[in-house]
C-alpha cells in the first residue's frame, strides 16, 4: 500500500532570511540538512493540524438525543438566568 510518505515532491518555497538563519543554526547544532529540518517541521505540523484529526471529530454528536442547535439554544438560555 502506498502512503502519502512514499510519494516525494520537490517544491520551491520563499523563506525569509531570518528563518533561513535559524534553520542554519539548528542544522549546525544537529548536523543535518535544511531539508531534513523542514521535512520534520512539516510532518509535525501536519500531525497536529492534519485532516485525520478533523475527521476523527465527524460523527461525534451522532448518539446525542438533541440536535446541536437545540443544545446551543439551551446553553444560551442559561446565560440570562444567572
Amino acid at each position: 500500500m502506498i502512503t502519502m510518505y512514499d510519494i516525494k515532491m520537490r517544491t520551491i518555497v520563499d523563506i525569509p532570511d531570518k528563518i533561513v538563519a535559524s534553520l542554519d543554526q539548528v542544522r549546525e547544532e544537529r548536523g543535518c540538512s535544511r531539508a531534513a529540518i523542514i521535512r520534520e517541521a512539516l510532518e509535525t505540523y501536519t500531525k497536529t493540524h492534519g485532516v485525520e484529526e478533523m475527521q476523527a471529530a465527524y460523527g461525534i454528536w451522532k448518539n446525542r438525543k438533541k440536535d446541536g442547535l437545540s443544545y446551543q439554544s439551551e446553553l444560551r438560555g442559561e446565560w440570562g438566568s444567572e
